[in-house]
């Protein structure tokens, strides 16, 4: 009996974009076989069928399936992406998160090498600990070799997941941690230096308490070598923790995972200590563990009463939340696991991930500024309730289908059966709240209102609903206006607007780090697993306000910290700060190009391309402006040779003709060719886009053209363009995510 699609679907056509490209399934040809419905009675039919193991009847299964698929078609609730994906399909591999064991051997090295790669092919993500690993210099028995250390293991992780396209849909990435007391920690520390290395990780220290009070005591401590167990020297904790809160502060990582805070709250601490986490660091997981995760969508959970008053939905709220809780149980059971070790161990803990997204959205509607106590207090109710109803909801289950295998074993023996080791988890969910429509995880806004490009040539203003909805009782909502606001995405700077409303649609480049810190604790306080968020700093912001939001994270309970510093990416997009007005210009007028002075100065940019070194030369008129560009290829003669002068005399033109630079910027950057390279600033994705970064740069360093030796450019919480659509990529959730077609660099 097919049940029919319920009227409640309402996507974004950019909602549809992205599940067309990366969710629905396609025939040989490419072209999707499947609707957003069809999809989402996939998913349902699939999940339900778990409960048939547990004796309920074909009609029971049917209601379930319904209350599944209208959870999700209501987008009140979405599973992980790979549940998406692959449900009732024959990968059938539902699990985002998976952490496996790396021993200090090449056979467990290697194993992990070949199992990461499988996990990657059926698209999830990896997390690992190379702690355990002999460090650089030492002994290796069997050869009485010199062992090449931790890091130098890592490449070979990172050159497997380069070679390994998940599915089509989906592309790999790590975790690495390191503990803190590993004689290798400082290597560790600055080995993303270098952004041509370790692409596919994201790289965390573990901290532990001994350190932590070695730093408060500007103390010394021990470095522990793992294979023997022995002291292997001492470091003062505070040049450590300096360490790494200056390579955070440069270029965003590493980040730090609090290794005691998550084994604290280990809930089988009888089967060992937690040494890792998954990716984007909120799923701490034992070895060969992997966990499933969902997001009620908090934008939805809002009421309004007749008098036009809003508050919290708590009934429907609870309804989600125990019906989510019964969809990730399920499935556990119809997951096809890529490892018999993962299946095994995933079975006995049962451990989901229950969060939320659209937190930013329902805080908009109750009309609460996302930086205010208000706001901090409602976060830790809506948290402490979904982690109340989702115990007993896991409780209820346990009931019907006992619990989980290593309850004996657990910390709830004796005191709550339940179904689940761990139910709640907040994830970043940049792709499903796309899907959903609504702001990622507990994240503020990432704008108000953004350009999106939706075709080749074509770009689009796009405006959070609430904010359009705002704008257009003010009588704001024009097309200038609203393209002012897209460059930057924030209107803390427009008088057009009233502070009530500034207030409350903040975004994350307006409120500060110790604003984020603090929504982080607030739902961390509540949460058995971890809290995805990135903390944003602004470019100006110091090493000692990173240390300050390291510390602060650590006294209020977090179990990580990852932070983003403006502008420390040099390949991040450029927007200008002040809109320039065009000048008007007639049909019938010609726009003539200035003629050349007699004398020019100017400067040479070395950009390596994949056609070889490329030599940028920016020359000024007598005022300060930037008036033309000249190239050079390395190599003499070719098309590319051709093709980069022909693009230096088309900007000289457009340069001399008074064409703002920033726009020539905007119109090369991000273009690809088939030999990308790399530099120390970062990737070149082709000599268009050498081009464009080397007029970035000049522009940024201190020549804006009016001869004020200020910058003419405002460098805004964004870290470059989308490898698939040249969009914008966002820092957000402990990840970074295209709001236009999807892309993920964090699985």
């Amino acid at each position: 009996m097919k049940q029919q699609a319920v009227s409640t679907l309402s996507l974004s056509p950019n909602a549809v974009k992205v599940l067309e490209k990366r969710y629905l399934m396609r025939d040989e040809t490419g072209n999707p076989v499947e609707t957003p419905e069809d999809l989402f009675r996939r998913v349902a039919k699939h999940i339900a069928s778990a409960d048939a193991a547990y004796g309920k009847s074909e009609k029971e299964i049917i209601n379930i399936e319904q209350t599944f698929f209208e959870m999700m078609t209501s987008l009140d609730f979405l599973p992980n992406s790979p549940t998406l994906m692959n449900a009732g399909r024959p990968l059938g591999q539902l699990s985002a998160c998976f952490v496996l064991p790396i021993g200090d051997s090449m056979e467990s090295i290697f194993d992990a090498v070949k199992y990461a790669a499988i996990i990657h092919k059926s698209g999830g993500g990896t997390g690992f600990s190379f702690s355990k690993l002999r460090p650089k210099g030492d002994v290796v028995g069997s050869t009485k070799g010199i062992s090449s250390g931790p890091i130098s293991f890592m490449t070979v992780f990172d050159t497997a997941t380069e070679a390994v396209k998940q599915g089509g849909t989906r592309r790999g990435a790590n975790m690495g941690i390191l503990k803190v007391d590993h004689p290798d920690i400082m290597e560790f520390i600055t080995c993303k230096d270098n952004n041509s290395r370790l692409n596919n990780f994201n790289i965390s220290i573990g901290i532990t308490e001994k350190f932590m009070q070695a730093v408060e005591d500007d103390a010394d401590y021990d470095l522990i070598n793992p294979r023997k167990g022995t002291v292997a020297g001492r470091l003062k904790a505070r040049e450590v923790f300096d360490k790494v809160v200056a390579q955070a502060w440069k270029n965003g990582e590493p980040g730090i995972v609090f290794l005691d805070r998550i084994n604290a709250s280990n809930p089988v601490p009888a089967l060992g200590e937690i040494e890792s986490t998954n990716p984007c660091g909120e799923q701490p997981l034992m070895p060969y563990e992997s966990c499933n995760l969902g997001s009620i969508n908090l934008s939805k959970m809002v009421k309004t009463a007749c008098d036009a008053t809003t508050d919290v939905d708590w009934i429907k709220l609870k309804n989600t939340t125990w019906q989510a809780v019964h969809f990730l149980d399920n499935v556990i059971d119809v997951n096809r696991y890529p490892l018999e070790q993962i299946d095994q161990m995933t079975k006995s803990n049962r451990k989901i991930g229950l969060g939320i997204m659209g937190w930013a959205d329902m805080l908009i509607q109750l009309g609460i500024p996302y930086n205010s106590d208000a706001a901090i207090k409602l976060g830790e109710e809506i948290m402490a309730y979904i982690q109340t109803e989702g115990r007993l909801a896991s409780a209820a289950l346990a009931e019907d289908r006992g619990p989980f295998p290593n309850y004996e074993q657990s910390i709830f023996a004796g005191e709550m059966m339940v179904r689940n080791a761990t139910i709640t988890t907040i994830a970043p969910t940049g792709t499903l709240s796309i899907l959903a429509g609504c702001s990622s995880g507990i994240e503020p806004l990432f704008a108000v209102s953004y350009v999106r490009n939706v075709m080749e040539g074509t770009k689009l203003i796009e405006v959070n609903s609430h904010f359009e909805q705002k704008a257009r009782e003010l009588g704001l909502l024009n097309r200038e206006l609203m393209g002012n606001v897209a460059e930057t995405g924030s209107i803390a700077h427009f008088d057009q607007f009233p502070q009530e409303l500034k207030d409350i649609f903040m975004t994350a480049h307006d409120i500060t780090p110790i604003d984020h810190i603090n929504m982080q604790a607030a739902f961390q306080k509540y949460t058995d697993n971890a809290v995805s968020k990135t903390v944003n700093f602004s470019n100006s912001a110091s090493t000692r306000d990173v240390e300050d939001v390291y510390m602060l994270a650590y006294k209020m309970g977090c179990k990580g910290v990852t932070v983003y510093r403006d502008g420390s990416r040099e390949d991040q997009v450029l927007s200008t700060t002040e809109q320039k007005q065009a000048v008007p210009v007639s049909t019938e007028q010609k726009r003539v190009p200035k003629k050349r002075p007699s004398m020019i100065k100017g400067v040479t940019r070395l950009m390596n391309t994949g056609c070889g070194n490329l030599y940028v030369t920016m020359n000024e008129d007598e005022e300060g402006r930037l008036f033309e560009i000249f190239t050079n290829m390395g190599k003499a003669g070719g098309c590319a040779s051709s093709q980069a002068e022909a693009i230096g005399r088309l900007i000289s033109l457009a340069l001399r003709a008074d064409i703002d630079p920033i726009e020539i910027v905007k119109q090369l950057k991000g273009i690809s060719c088939h030999q990308p390279s790399w530099q120390e600033s970062g990737r070149v994705l082709s000599c268009s886009d050498a081009i464009a970064k080397a007029i970035e740069k000049y522009l940024c360093s201190g020549k804006n053209g009016n001869g004020n030796g200020k910058s003419d450019c405002q460098e805004v919480m964004r870290i470059g363009a989308c490898p698939e659509c040249g969009g914008t990529v966002e820092h957000e959730g402990g990840c970074a995510v295209c709001h236009n077609c999807g892309f993920t660099r964090c699985a």
